[in-house]
């Protein structure tokens, strides 16, 4: 399977040179800047996991099409933020052929309509991921904590496809966590409903889990914040089950806990961030529903107010 992954920053330079480390065939797609720091200093990877120092293949955008066209890329994992959605689809549009499938593993659920537009529904398939990671001040990949998982699955029958069993063989292969779905939208909403309520919990409050929780109120707060999620899930006919409600409870809920979003840390470094397509998506979803949901609509609020002010600045 022959792999282009958009970018070589925190998510895509992990997985990517995961695979890359394994022995896969895979081609980071990457902007001139990073092209020299990769060919000065390779791919560096530091993780609690294990380093890493690769050599690995690498393209622009201009030089883009005619690699393409000499060899056919078999599969794009797109790992940009969710607000360069627009740009990322442009990027990686000349590698996508007829038999080419993308797998994005962008945060939320509103890079589908986008994509199945310009690539058709059938060439996309679902994901996500778990993973805490970024790219240093020396071009280093640096993955924060132990999680480093992808999580992916056919969006319609049949759900047990070959190439999906043929990128689990890839990921098995280098020893990537990996869960090879047959119910994505259920893997999807799980997280959905999680990283909302946890976005909007230390974004809102500017701080990690558990000093909201230690405060008076703040366990209640989260607690309700989480609700609000589950309800929108719930009425978009993905309801959690109670084993995955209990598993992030206990997670959103922890004392002491030092988890923050990683959108709080782009908040606190003056960074874009992914504000609507994570908690501000949640509130439209449920004011479509026919719900109020007070404490997500007040986190979205104040997202928008930190945006305006970081545009005026």
């Amino acid at each position: 399977m022959r792999v282009l992954v958009l970018g070589a920053g925190g998510t895509g330079g992990y997985f990517g040179g995961r695979l890359a480390q394994s022995g896969a065939d895979v081609t980071f797609l990457v902007r001139p800047a990073r092209a020299a720091q990769l060919d000065a200093k390779r791919l560096q990877i530091r993780s609690p996991l294990g380093d890493a120092d690769l050599r690995v293949a690498h393209v622009t955008a201009d030089a883009l099409p005619a690699l393409a066209n000499e060899r056919p890329f078999d599969m794009v994992l797109l790992s940009c933020k969710a607000y360069d959605l627009d740009s990322s689809i442009d990027a990686i549009a000349p590698a996508v052929g007829e038999n080419t499938w993308v797998l994005p593993i962008l945060n939320g659920l509103r890079h589908y309509a986008p994509l199945d537009e310009r690539f058709g529904a059938h060439r996309v398939v679902g994901g996500l991921c778990f993973i805490s990671a970024m790219k240093g001040a020396d071009g280093e990949v640096r993955h924060l904590g132990q999680p480093a998982s992808i999580t992916f699955g056919e969006r319609a029958e049949p759900a047990d496809s070959t190439r999906t069993a043929d990128f689990a063989a890839l990921c098995a292969q280098a020893n990537i966590d990996h869960v090879r779905s047959m119910r994505i939208a259920r893997d999807q909403w799980t997280k959905f409903t999680f990283l909302a309520t946890l976005a909007a919990a230390t974004c809102a409050m500017r701080a990690p889990i558990g000093r909201i929780v230690a405060a008076q109120g703040g366990d209640a707060f989260v607690r309700g914040l989480y609700t609000e999620c589950l309800a929108v899930a719930q009425a978009e006919g993905e309801p959690i089950d109670a084993q995955a409600q209990q598993t992030a409870l206990g997670t959103l809920t922890a004392a002491g806990s030092p988890l923050k979003a990683s959108m709080l840390r782009d908040l606190e470094a003056g960074q874009a961030v992914e504000a609507m397509q994570i908690v501000g998506d949640m509130v439209l979803r449920a004011r479509a529903a026919g719900m109020d949901a007070p404490l997500l609509s007040a986190a979205w609020v104040h997202l928008q107010a930190y945006e305006t002010g970081r545009a005026a600045a």
